[in-house]
């Protein structure tokens, strides 16, 4: 078009030549101007800008644990000036007193919309004492499982638990707490506490069922079994305090790395045990079997203030072998998938276990009839236990195949039972089952007994629950690998009154786990950098260092292609302000 003013219009050409030149001269007066008043004023405090910055900072504060006073350390603030050299940041008070609350306050309402769609929930709870300050904290963690089979955890309170721990104590501090988020008590499925008897009685007085921490009961059952032989406390002893010797010595550690070095192994440290956790004392004893060539060596030039004996190595070492499933099965049931669905097989397998023979039993035999009869007693009552038996039979990877002939009985009629009180219904397949008939001793009374025996279940009325249950038990288990939660998304149409069940029993843990890692970060936030906050505070950065993640949700994933170069954008959506990265990724 200019080429053609140009050639064909010569007058209308010079016209457009002077207005752009004007144009430019006006631009080039006036706009960087203009930019220099825009860029040295500073935004107001309701700006947009301004509440989307304070929006990230604060949560930067929560969840990477850092101090409030961090808006004033020069660095950061040199940061923040580069990055946006119009954004006024407000002072610590500000982010302490006022968007910290803010902050808590949205995460809150969100998880309450989430918990008020909830029919079953379980909890966890636990109490913990700071090491920096003079303050205890109640833990309750809830989980539940939504219509989508999908569990969902939050972390609910980690409030201050001042004065004695009493059961009346404990039980007014639950009340409370679930007043607050309009738990009502119908909707308390399970809590699982500690084996403290202050704790199994504060549950007792507020009225809801409690089950035991699992992965206690198995400490007290190793501990009665094993740590506490003499024979083996001794050498658990020995070990920690050849570890100690290393731990309190950095020129013990460099030499030992030297000898490691030497002996063309891998610089690895001795690892420490925790006298309330098996588990660790495990480590210990393996971490020393491991480095028993470098030990050996290192004692034969420099001094130690224990050494152990040949015996003392054997013990070790057999203890390591007799104790491996426990560690695995400790493993297992502190995973964030674990359920009361796990508790049975997990037994009756380490029983059967314990019980079989094995070459590798030569100078433990004792000790392994001894740790059997521990874990006998502590877990006696699981089968008794309705929440046990039904949680296994609605796990598609067990059902009643861990239960003898007795106990798959009960089993089943618990199930029944529970989809009767879920329908409301009073199906005849819940009454008492007809009185056997009177046999006599002849040989064809005794084959009919045993077909009655074997058939009693498939005679009664096959009312829609029953028939569920008999379709459900004849099918094959699932992998134990798989999901049982997939497994009922993708059968609820099946089995509609064993699904709906199952979004009850499955959401109950096996132990307190939730709650214990919620004191590690307890710690985090307490540190002696921060021995003087005051409780209220640090509840509501422990609850957005554990909620704020889980409302982090990809809602829009889409790819574009420059020459060249791909780049993911990623937005997310579901905090307070608004998220967008754009990611570089490989061709």
């Amino acid at each position: 078009m200019i080429t053609h003013l140009k050639s064909r219009h010569p007058e209308q050409h010079q016209d457009f030549l002077k207005s752009k030149k004007e144009k430019m001269l006006a631009k080039t007066h006036q706009q960087p101007l203009l930019q220099s008043f825009d860029k040295a004023r500073k935004y107001s405090s309701d700006h947009p800008k301004v509440k989307d910055l304070n929006d990230k900072i604060i949560e930067f504060i929560a969840l990477d644990n850092q101090l409030f006073s961090v808006v004033e350390d020069v660095g950061f603030r040199r940061l923040m000036m580069h990055l946006e050299p119009r954004y006024a940041m407000p002072s610590r008070r500000y982010f302490s007193d006022v968007a910290l609350p803010e902050l808590q306050s949205v995460v809150a309402s969100q998880i309450e919309k989430l918990l008020a769609g909830a029919c079953h929930i379980s909890f966890t709870t636990d109490i913990w004492t700071s090491s920096v300050s003079p303050v205890s904290m109640l833990s309750l963690t809830a989980q539940w499982i939504d219509e989508d089979f999908t569990l969902k955890k939050a972390v609910l309170h980690s409030q201050e638990c001042s004065g004695s721990h009493t059961a009346a104590a404990i039980a007014s501090a639950f009340e409370s707490m679930f007043g607050k988020w309009k738990i009502e008590r119908e909707r308390v499925h399970v809590v699982l506490r500690d084996n403290a008897r202050n704790m199994a009685k504060a549950m007792m007085e507020f009225g809801v069922t409690c089950l035991p921490c699992m992965a206690h009961s198995l400490q007290l059952a190793v501990n009665d079994g094993v740590l506490s032989q003499r024979s083996v406390a001794d050498v658990v002893a020995v070990g920690r305090r050849i570890i100690g010797h290393f731990k309190h010595s950095q020129l013990a550690y460099s030499r030992l790395a030297d000898v490691q070095k030497e002996l063309g192994m891998s610089v690895k440290r001795l690892q420490q045990d925790i006298a309330t956790r098996w588990n660790s004392t495990f480590y210990m004893m393996r971490s020393l079997v491991e480095q028993k060539r470098a030990l050996g060596a290192y004692a034969a030039d420099f001094e130690l203030p224990a050494t152990l004996t040949a015996n003392q190595w054997g013990i070790i070492e057999n203890m390591i072998t007799l104790l491996a499933p426990f560690e695995q099965l400790t493993r297992d049931i502190s995973s964030a998938e674990a359920s009361a669905a796990d508790v049975i097989p997990a037994v009756v397998a380490l029983t059967r276990l314990l019980g079989r023979p094995n070459d590798m039993d030569r100078g433990v035999q004792t000790t392994k009839t001894t740790l059997l009869e521990a874990v006998n007693h502590r877990f006696n009552g699981m089968h008794c236990e309705a929440l046990y038996s039904v949680a296994t039979m609605l796990d598609a990877r067990y059902k009643d195949r861990y239960f003898d002939e007795e106990k798959k009985r009960s089993a089943r009629d618990l199930l029944l039972k529970v989809l009767d009180d879920m329908s409301g219904s009073a199906d005849a397949s819940t009454e008492d089952p007809p009185e056997k008939r009177t046999r006599t001793g002849s040989l064809l009374d005794m084959y009919d007994e045993i077909l009655e025996e074997n058939v009693m279940f498939e005679e009664q009325d096959k009312t829609a629950s029953v028939s569920q249950v008999i379709s459900y038990l004849a099918e094959p288990t699932i992998p134990r690998n798989h999901s049982p939660l997939e497994y009922w998304k993708c059968n609820q149409a099946r089995f509609p009154a064993l699904a709906l069940a199952a979004r009850k029993y499955l959401c109950a843990p096996c132990t307190s786990v939730d709650s214990e890692r919620l004191f590690s970060v307890a710690s985090d936030v307490m540190d002696e950098k921060r021995n003087r906050m005051d409780s209220e505070k640090a509840e509501m950065l422990i609850f957005l260092k554990k909620n704020l993640p889980l409302e982090i949700e990809v809602v829009n994933l889409t790819c574009s292609s420059p020459i060249g170069t791909h780049n993911l954008i990623i937005e997310l959506t579901d905090l307070p302000c608004h998220h967008k990265w754009s990611l570089p990724l490989c061709k």
